[in-house]
């Protein structure tokens, strides 16, 4: 089934696969490959009996739910994870469309609980070289704690890394996450082809920024400041790809005002008091529990306003 929308998005994240494979070896390919056809299988198993096809929605499931991980994920725990996300973040709830969570962080979520080592513990040094990954398997493991993704770096050793990796993405993370300045140009992208919600966006990065700063200037250490937590542990990523879900983030402008500024202060909560180094996850999964409940809050408010007024009243 296509979807103009959807493959619009899937443009906007062929350029951030390229770099994950640039920076993490053709193994990132390979896994893209494995996550998309389990993704794709499990879907056809709940569709094959009806009229209905696969969806280009499941493909951008896959992508993103690949990107999600680290470039060592074994084939295995990811497929665990995208069935479970396709099956029990969108088929049981009636297929595309009417999926309360976005199926990719449902997926994520799971195997990051049930496989912590392989989800926080394991990365990957980004290859060296003008061709970078394309020319490797798969970049060197990381072994110790000083060398791996740089919120995990500051919350060990309250060390930053260098301003400029992040933005080029020379750093270890999961696949999609560690270049911010092609996340923000694909982010503009999107924007600029009204498909993703630019109020979500930015009212993430504000809520974030609002939240980070309060806490960061209140003097509590295991916040970084503002600028580095933006730019690092995946929110941006985050912000742009996962929170403008259309399906399960809220319909209304004001409730999406809102659910942002509710994911981005939870984000800050979770990387700074929780025991998970990232947090935009969690807080995203959290939002989408709230979508519905804000656009019941809008519609009502703005239908009481209608109501006519009674006279002598």
């Amino acid at each position: 089934m296509k979807q103009a929308m959807m493959r619009k998005v899937l443009y906007s994240l062929l350029p951030i696969v390229c770099a994950g494979i640039y920076f993490f070896g053709l193994r990132v390919l390979a896994l893209l490959i494995v996550v998309t056809l389990f993704a794709c299988l499990t879907e056809w198993v709940f569709v094959r009996k009806t009229t209905h096809k696969i969806t280009e929605a499941v493909l951008i499931t896959a992508i993103l739910f690949t990107l999600t991980l680290p470039p060592q994920t074994p084939y295995w725990i990811a497929i665990i994870g995208i069935i479970f996300g396709v099956l029990f973040g969108k088929m049981v709830f009636g297929g595309f469309g009417k999926n309360p969570f976005n199926p990719a962080l449902v997926g994520r979520a799971f195997i990051y609980v049930n496989f912590p080592k392989f989800m926080t513990v394991e990365w990957t040094k980004p290859v060296d070289g003008l061709l970078g990954g394309f020319t490797t398997y798969l970049g060197q493991p990381i072994d110790a704690i000083t060398q791996s993704t740089p919120m995990l770096i500051y919350r060990a050793t309250g060390e930053t890394a260098p301003i400029k990796d992040m933005l080029f993405g020379n750093i270890a993370g999961s696949i999609g996450e560690t270049s911010a300045l092609l996340i923000i140009l694909m982010g503009i992208y999107l924007i600029y082809t009204k498909t993703a919600a630019k109020e979500t966006i930015f009212s993430v990065l504000a809520g974030f920024l609002i939240m980070d700063s309060i806490f960061y200037f209140s003097g509590f250490q295991q916040v970084p400041n503002p600028i580095y937590g933006l730019l690092a542990g995946g929110i941006l990523f985050g912000a742009v790809f996962m929170a403008t879900d259309p399906i399960s983030s809220p319909k209304t402008f004001q409730g999406r005002i809102v659910y942002g500024l509710l994911i981005g202060c939870i984000t800050v909560i979770i990387r700074g008091f929780a025991l998970f180094a990232g947090g935009i996850m969690f807080a995203i999964l959290i939002g989408n529990t709230f979508a519905p409940i804000l656009d019941e809050a809008v519609n009502a408010i703005k239908n009481r306003k209608k109501l006519p007024v009674k006279e002598g009243k």
